[in-house]
């Protein structure tokens, strides 16, 4: 029986082209019985999952729901609070993923970013840029604090720009201190089924899940060692 789920941010362009996906493949054995947006208060019963790109507010309402259901939550919502996070984090009832993106290309360009940051650590500047589509609230992206993180860079020295029909763009700069060389590394986003079809995955994995929260390097190493 196909699993029931809650795509919670309905509107978004995300949710919007999960729907479709899901509706053209029978193969991910889900369908979507319930939609709601950040501040509906519509009852939400009788689903298996929720899978939320909406609003940091409509993130927090799509896990109370979740709990509340005792069902797994999907959120790649970014610009959630550290507070928020945490209580994610803490989870231990239902099933919780949590990713700024849902990339596996991501998650390797940042193993790569670390290596570089180990190699060019002398002699160099680094910059972090990123650029999206105007209709993006949050700036900079989660993504590219995230890059900031684990590079150790300063989340306030990151630039950003907002651009018509950009999905998503992460460029990492090293530069010669001498202006002699500068090695660009960057992420480009090219389709948003990108996301979409890597959070239908990452879904269908959750239901196998025990309660708890986990992350992108959770699912990878899982399905590495398969």
């Amino acid at each position: 029986m196909s699993k029931k789920v809650l795509l919670n941010g309905a509107n978004g362009k995300m949710c919007q082209r999960i729907k479709e996906l899901i509706a053209k493949n029978p193969a991910y054995n889900m369908q979507v019985v319930a939609e709601r947006n950040s501040g509906d208060n519509n009852e939400i019963k009788d689903i298996d999952m929720v899978i939320d790109f909406s609003l940091p507010a409509g993130a927090e309402e799509g896990f109370k729901i979740a709990k509340e259901n005792k069902i797994p939550f999907l959120t790649g919502t970014t610009g959630l609070s550290d507070k928020f996070i945490e209580e994610m984090v803490a989870e231990k009832n239902i099933a919780v993923f949590f990713a700024p993106n849902m990339s596996i290309g991501v998650y390797s360009f940042i193993k790569i970013l670390k290596t570089a940051k180990e190699m060019f650590t002398q002699g160099y500047e680094v910059s972090v840029h990123e650029i999206h589509h105007t209709n993006k609230k949050d700036a900079p992206s989660g993504t590219a604090k995230k890059i900031a993180r684990e590079i150790k860079f300063p989340i306030e020295e990151i630039t950003h720009e907002r651009l018509e029909d950009v999905i998503g763009m992460h460029q990492v700069i090293f530069k010669s201190k001498k202006g002699d060389e500068e090695i660009t590394l960057k992420h480009n986003a090219i389709n948003r089924d990108l996301f979409a079809n890597s959070a239908i995955f990452i879904a269908n994995w959750m239901f196998t899940k025990e309660p708890g929260c986990y992350k992108m390097k959770d699912y990878i190493k899982e399905k590495q060692n398969a």
